[in-house]
């Protein structure tokens, strides 16, 4: 099995930990990934100006490449690219006044009319892998770990192109439980957790990372796993400096879901990049006797 693969430009960076851990947990699930061609960066955000097209030219340009890739589907795993992929992809598909405006400009580029499909790596993982071969493929079943989803903002908004219904976290918590962790409850797990607003106002961001971080302690819930660079730096990365000022009571580990799914098949630990995570992430692993 093939699929082809957008990775997006925090994937090659920050977020290596991210990218490395979900194609060696593919590999092992028997998925060959490819990678597009000349991708570009997605845009990062979505506009929601309805004249401002220029924007939309950065995504639309990489569905065409997975166009002339020959794929039908295209797998993105960072939550920002993936809202911004099928957003965009929704446009080529919807607005035809949009579409001619846009495929007139790119004169260089074959038309697109919105033939490619945009897909999260966790619905991938439910639709066309299921629970139940992932549950087979379990080497270390991550039997003492007590986690919650953190899906964020652009995993459910807006409804048009969300993995699931806003409230529901039913993908990533079966995800979890497929892998022999216990998923608690978590009534944060859609809540902003300050996005970009760390570069501007970094005061509001601790902020909104505490108020989550807080629930999660109250909640019993030991870790968290996301899918987004940004919401796992204001989350994670966030922490010593949140403890230093008393603004939650204890460390949560924040892991991308597709560490704790590679740690959970038994892949190499190299592939897991624990070391980039913030450095709590390590100490839960430690006591519990992980990796």
């Amino acid at each position: 099995m093939k699929i082809s693969y957008y990775p997006g430009c925090t994937l090659k960076t920050k977020a290596k930990n991210l990218e490395t851990s979900a194609i060696a947990s593919m590999e092992a699930l028997g998925v060959e990934v490819e990678e597009l061609d000349r991708w570009n960066c997605c845009g990062a955000v979505y506009s929601l100006s309805d004249d401002d097209l220029i924007h939309q030219v950065a995504p639309v340009r990489n569905l065409i490449r997975a166009k002339e890739q020959g794929a039908d589907k295209l797998v993105t795993i960072c939550s920002m690219c993936y809202n911004t992929l099928a957003r965009a992809n929704l446009v080529m598909k919807e607005n035809e006044e949009k579409r001619d405006t846009i495929n007139s400009f790119m004169d260089d580029e074959i038309d697109y009319f919105g033939e490619v499909e945009v897909v999260h790596l966790l619905t991938y993982l439910k639709e066309q892998i299921g629970w139940d071969k992932i549950r087979e493929k379990v080497k270390n079943p991550l039997k003492d770990f007590k986690l919650a989803p953190y899906y964020g903002c652009t995993l459910q908004r807006p409804n048009t192109v969300g993995i699931e219904p806003l409230g529901s976290f039913e993908i990533m918590t079966e995800l979890l439980e497929s892998l022999g962790a216990n998923v608690l409850d978590f009534s944060a797990s859609d809540t902003c957790c300050g996005s970009y607003q760390v570069i501007g106002n970094q005061d509001l961001s601790q902020t909104a990372s505490a108020k989550i971080l807080g629930t999660a302690c109250a909640s019993g819930i030991e870790a968290l796993a996301t899918s987004c660079p940004l919401c796992e730096f204001n989350l994670g990365k966030q922490q010593g400096e949140l403890l230093k000022q008393e603004l939650i009571p204890r460390s949560v580990p924040t892991f991308y879901f597709t560490q704790l799914l590679a740690l959970a098949l038994g892949v190499d630990d190299d592939a897991c990049k624990f070391e980039l995570n913030d450095s709590s992430t390590v100490e839960y692993l430690k006591s519990k006797n992980y990796p």
